[in-house]
């Protein structure tokens, strides 16, 4: 296996192969990346088992074909810190010995025999492919990740939920993540619905699919089997397991009935927040807020450290209410909101409540209030 690529080519697919790759692992084949060369072409293929990377490059001198296993985290390392732009020239001199020289640079690194690579089937995703504009997409899981569960104990919550959704006679694809003290909803239209399973997106497939589709423009494609889903974007494939269970009814958790409205600038909302909170070390006490009609007071109070106030202008069009949260739940669905104005709707002060982008009327978000 003899090639010849530009360092800057093979460094942005190895840069999406270190979200996938475990750096630790019980089988060492699992932290490096396969190198395929054939039929004109690099293939990159990257897996933890439960998530595939897989790339192929065309932008290659190949001179003789092959294959060979090595670690992905040193070679993104060493590539890292060669000079833009620069030809890379492999030469596999051995089945445990891929040399790589770069301009003064010479490498030898070790490599695994392929064979004890895992395989993965594509003949699995025979369904009609479902297509989908790459930068709504991307808002959709933006949005809807800052609510995905750690709790492990619940691994049904430890996702976003992709379900069909109807709305004015028009079909949605819509996104929920809940960890059950906030939720995030958010929905983008589509034409295409035919053979659409519901399926629950694993936490780091969420996460690696936000790094590729902020970097890549291409339309992406969607084809789902029994237990698996795959991504198209371009010549990149990202194939993943989905959670196996069923994710809660959420629609009873979302509030429909609270005619209390508060009106207040997105930015100082935000900026209030951080600034009160820092008294706070470990975000673990509750912001309090206490809102009147024409404005809101902000406090933090920290047994260890002190407290902190600020009060923002607003508009609230009922009688004054004192209402706490989590600090951070608050931040995180603020600064998701596209609208100058954050629409918050309240009922009393220990029942869920609902915040809207008034600019993006298919997300919002539930938050429920802290007793302190």
């Amino acid at each position: 296996m003899k090639f010849e690529i530009k360092r800057d080519v093979l460094l942005k697919s190895l840069n999406f192969v270190q979200g996938v790759v475990e750096k630790k692992n019980t089988l060492p084949i699992l932290s490096n990346v396969l190198l395929d060369l054939k039929n004109n072409k690099l293939t990159i293929i990257a897996t933890d088992l439960d998530i595939i990377f897989y790339d192929e490059i065309s932008d290659v001198k190949i001179l003789s074909d092959g294959n060979t296993t090595t670690s992905a985290a040193v070679l993104f390392d060493i590539l890292r810190k060669i000079t833009s732009n620069s030809n890379l020239k492999f030469d596999l001199k051995s089945e445990n010995k891929l040399s790589l020289k770069s301009d003064n640079s010479d490498f030898n690194l070790l490599c695994l025999p392929p064979d004890n690579f895992p395989t993965f089937q594509l003949d699995e995703f025979n369904e009609s492919e479902i297509k989908i504009n790459n930068k709504n997409f991307l808002k959709l899981l933006n949005k809807t990740k800052i609510s995905i569960s750690n709790d492990d104990t619940r691994h049904y919550l430890n996702g976003v939920f992709m379900h069909l959704t109807e709305s004015n006679g028009k079909n949605f694809l819509t996104g929920v993540a809940t960890d059950s003290h906030r939720l995030s909803s958010s929905s983008l239209e589509i034409d295409n619905t035919q053979d659409f399973r519901p399926f629950i997106l694993p936490r780091k497939t969420v996460f690696q699919l936000c790094s590729l589709l902020s970097e890549i423009s291409e339309p992406l494609l969607i084809q789902i089997s029994e237990n698996k889903v795959m991504f198209l974007i371009g010549k990149i494939r990202l194939i993943s397991k989905v959670i196996d269970g069923k994710f809660p009814d959420y629609q009873k958790v979302v509030p429909t009935n609270n005619k209390k409205v508060l009106v207040v600038k997105t930015k100082d909302f935000i900026s209030s927040i951080e600034r009160v909170a820092t008294v706070s070390l470990d975000r673990k006490e509750g912001l309090k807020i206490n809102i009147s009609k024409d404005h809101i007071q902000l406090s933090v109070n920290s047994a260890n450290s002190g407290d902190g106030n600020e009060k923002i202008q607003a508009n609230f069009n009922g009688e004054n209410i004192n209402i706490s949260f989590n600090s951070k739940y608050l931040i995180d669905i603020a600064s998701e909101v596209e609208d100058s104005n954050l629409k918050i709707n309240l009922n009393d002060s220990v029942s869920p409540v609902l915040i809207e982008d008034i600019s993006d009327k298919n997300s919002y978000y539930v938050i429920m209030p802290m007793k302190i």
